[in-house]
């Protein structure tokens, strides 16, 4: 009897237990192409899946990826093709009806850097692809810039009562943790002192780096340079990133870079929540 009721109360468990994956796939049909993406989902199952420069419209999509039979699909795709873009991948049996929406408040996303779903009233996930801002000096600002305008919108939906978690490619590594070379990097774009610095007031106005508030002394890399095989030498950057507002950080009970899944220049990162 001791047995049955365990393995009931593990079933339930595992019912509550939310699972979020993001990932900048860097081309969804890339991905789709190399046969990574269809056996990632069959083996770690995300009730919803972020997904950053999916490089790609709808409309030149598969089949598959425009109508697989378990999954809602969004997009907000860029308006020039084969750049940048962010998805949301949502599971038909665990929110029948997502409410899926794009951009924020006074930003002209023709970029396609903001996805957002609704699973309810309450709560909201966002994926979202930070702009790099190393092509000249305009992009830098323009990245600052969006920055800026994103943290006063999550904290805007905060304030509206909303539950949140976003995820995404912030395009910084935080911290010389963060980074496998920091001194050499210490003037690159995405370790510099202005884009660091927003991340920490990002976590000074109650957004939990949920990773490295549960692991503060692992050095854990998300993204490696393809051409020089950094990869094989774990010679990395951490730019992909979970947030969660701190008054959600008590729900989460995992967290995890999945390093082995290859496919991109980018790992996922797994987050596992009781919302």
């Amino acid at each position: 009897m001791g047995n049955q009721e365990n393995s009931h109360q593990n079933s339930l468990i595992s019912l509550l237990v939310m699972i979020i994956i993001s990932w900048n796939v860097n081309g969804i049909r890339s991905v789709e192409r190399k046969g990574e993406l269809l056996p990632f989902l069959v083996k770690y199952r995300p009730d919803i899946l972020l997904m950053q420069e999916t490089k790609a419209t709808p409309e030149k999509l598969s089949a598959e990826l425009r109508e697989h039979p378990e999954y809602h699909q969004f997009y907000h795709s860029a308006e020039k093709p084969g750049y940048a873009g962010t998805g949301i991948w949502v599971k038909k049996s665990f929110c029948k009806n997502p409410s899926f929406s794009s951009g924020m408040p006074l930003f002209s996303d023709t970029e396609g850097r903001i996805a957002r779903v609704d699973i309810d009233s309450k709560k909201t996930v966002l994926g979202i692809y930070f702009p790099n801002g190393g092509k000249s000096e305009q992009a830098w600002e323009e990245k600052i810039v969006f920055y800026n305008l994103f943290l006063e919108y999550m904290n805007a939906l905060r304030e509206e009562g909303r539950e949140v978690i976003w995820a995404g490619d912030v395009n910084c590594a935080h911290e010389e943790i963060d980074i496998a070379r920091p001194k050499e990097n210490k003037n690159s774009i995405g370790f510099l002192p202005e884009e660091r610095t927003w991340v920490t007031r990002v976590i000074e106005n109650n957004w939990k780096d949920v990773f490295r508030e549960k692991y503060p002394n692992v050095a854990q890399y998300s993204w490696w340079h393809l051409l020089s095989g950094a990869r094989a030498r774990n010679v990395g950057w951490r730019i992909d990133y979970v947030f969660a507002d701190k008054a959600l950080f008590s729900k989460i009970q995992r967290i995890e870079y999945l390093s082995e899944q290859m496919g991109s220049d980018h790992c996922p990162v797994r987050l596992e929540i009781d919302w």
